[in-house]
């Protein structure tokens, strides 16, 4: 017997229909989807995702256990959990995932998106459905149709034109320090000539020759990121809410970026001892 019923606050609340999380390819862990059992006058009934039932339920199986959600007098029964997803968006991932999944058929909308899994191009489909929805009921209008990848790349069109943004910005960046410290070793290197000859003369090895002059790309190389790194880092904070799955302070960026300015210094300084 179930007393009372668990209120559910702040989840997205998303009708869908028969079959609508196979088609997604959102796994049910407990339970079942939603079906064509669910109809106006049975019990209304929802999936709810795997991080709500952790939060509401714990340890304990949430199927056939009833919530309530906000403005509804009506108890829901629980009926299946989901794996967790990101429902609106990428960011937010801990609130999104708490998600409460509905019968469209229980709950009254005024608007329905049909999902469509296909094997190919899904836009050559585009005709097909027209014709089938035509078919069954012409009065019913059949507007903005649009792939899931495309879907996605919309919501996430901010994101990505940050991201090319800043690349473009960092790859300049990195070009303009490349190119300062190689013309101030070149200088460096020139005025050097004299003596490095002499040097050589006298038996000085090549790759003692080389490594004096490197020694120097080396110094000046640390010297930048020792200065930059720690403004890098405590300004870091400015671009978090951009990014996705990425630490802003990602140390395995930071050290591409620091070797690949010294190694391109130190193949160009190279070139005047050959």
């Amino acid at each position: 017997m179930v007393i009372g019923a668990v209120s559910i606050e702040g989840a997205p609340v998303p009708a869908a229909g028969p079959r609508f999380l196979t088609t997604m390819q959102i796994p049910i862990l407990a339970g079942r989807e939603i079906d064509d059992r669910d109809q106006p006058g049975s019990r209304p009934v929802a999936v709810i995702s795997q991080r709500l039932a952790r939060t509401y339920f714990e340890n304990e199986n949430p199927v056939s256990r009833r919530i309530t959600l906000p403005g509804e007098k009506r108890d829901l029964e629980i009926v299946g959990v989901s794996a967790d997803l990101r429902y609106g968006g990428l960011k937010n991932e801990e609130e999104s995932a708490m998600t409460v999944f509905v019968a469209v058929s229980q709950f009254s909308s005024d608007r329905v998106t049909y999902a469509l899994r296909t094997a190919g191009d899904p836009l050559r489909f585009v005709p097909s459905v027209h014709e089938i929805v035509r078919q069954a009921d012409s009065r019913i209008p059949v507007t903005n149709v649009v792939t899931q990848a495309a879907e996605i790349d919309r919501t996430i069109n901010r994101e990505l034109m940050f991201a090319k943004l800043c690349t473009g910005f960092a790859v300049l960046a990195l070009l303009t320090a490349c190119v300062g410290l190689y013309g101030t070793m070149s200088y460096t290197v020139a005025r050097q000539v004299g003596g490095i000859g002499i040097r050589m003369a006298l038996g000085a090895q090549r790759g003692a020759v080389v490594w004096m002059v490197l020694r120097r790309v080396v110094l000046l190389a640390g010297v930048g990121p020792a200065i930059s790194a720690p403004a890098a880092l405590s300004a870091s904070h400015l671009v978090k809410s951009f990014l996705f799955e990425t630490q802003p302070n990602d140390p395995g960026t930071l050290a591409v970026a620091g070797v690949v300015l010294i190694d391109r210094n130190a193949r160009r300084v190279k070139r005047p001892m050959h």
